[in-house]
């Protein structure tokens, strides 16, 4: 008998304009952990406009920093002024203490390196997911 609890997957979305990266990355959480990516934007007026009309129903926000147009700060900015209950994470390569600092104090839950520390993104994920993960707005 399967005695397994069912997790709803988590509706998330990316904002992230290299396209490769992107379709990588959702290959990689689907594959690994509960994830429906459900919305993608590839600059910042973008990402805002999807997440006026849809952001009450997100679990995970994904962002990288650099964008075509725009910036994952603002998009973060106004997750933070919303209120979003998402959780929210950036995924950069430009993973310094001073981004690192930035995003923190606009109310990203975690920094992921997207050069060494996609491990810890997926680990992340799951245990979202399956609900052993810190509380949102704790970096740990």
């Amino acid at each position: 008998m399967n005695t397994q609890t069912y997790m709803p997957a988590l509706k998330t979305f990316i904002v992230e304009d290299n396209q490769v990266i992107y379709e990588n990355l959702v290959s990689t959480l689907q594959e690994l952990t509960e994830v429906e990516v459900v919305g993608h934007a590839r600059d910042e007026a973008g990402a805002l406009r999807w997440l006026r009309s849809e952001g009450d129903s997100l679990d995970l926000l994904i962002i990288d920093i650099f964008l075509v147009t725009g910036s994952g700060l603002g998009v973060l900015k106004a997750a933070q002024d919303a209120h979003l209950g998402a959780r929210r994470v950036v995924l950069t390569n430009y993973a310094t203490a001073d981004i690192r600092r930035r995003c923190a104090v606009l109310g990203a839950d975690r920094v992921f390196d997207k050069s060494c520390e996609l491990d810890d993104l997926i680990t992340y994920c799951a245990r979202v997911s399956d609900g052993s993960a810190t509380q949102p707005g704790e970096l740990n």
